[in-house]
């Protein structure tokens, strides 16, 4: 059964408690990763970017430039480690790209 939280609480708390609750935080994290992708890599990145998908804690990227691939997968390490400080916890763990 939830607790019950008092008249005081503040909205924060009450929409953390409803998504720790209804288990809503995987999509919640998926939402995030996203926008965390979008903000770091910019314009020139983003355009070529087709997907972005969170899969337990690995982040799969569907880029359309062979070339970039191949330029973002040596700094993979550096990819998590943005986004994580983004979101300030441990959600992506690897990064595939396609």
């Amino acid at each position: 059964m939830a607790k019950r939280l008092n008249n005081q609480s503040t909205v924060g708390d009450v929409l953390k408690q409803i998504i720790q609750v209804n288990k809503l935080q995987p999509g919640m994290d998926q939402i995030d990763v996203k926008d965390a992708w979008s903000s770091l890599m910019g314009n020139g990145v983003n355009s070529y970017t087709k997907n972005v998908v969170l899969k337990g804690s690995t982040l799969y990227v569907e880029l359309s430039s062979s070339v970039l691939r191949e330029e973002l997968s040596h700094g993979k390490t550096k990819i998590v480690t943005m986004i994580n400080e983004e979101l300030r916890r441990d959600v992506v763990k690897d990064v595939v790209l396609r």
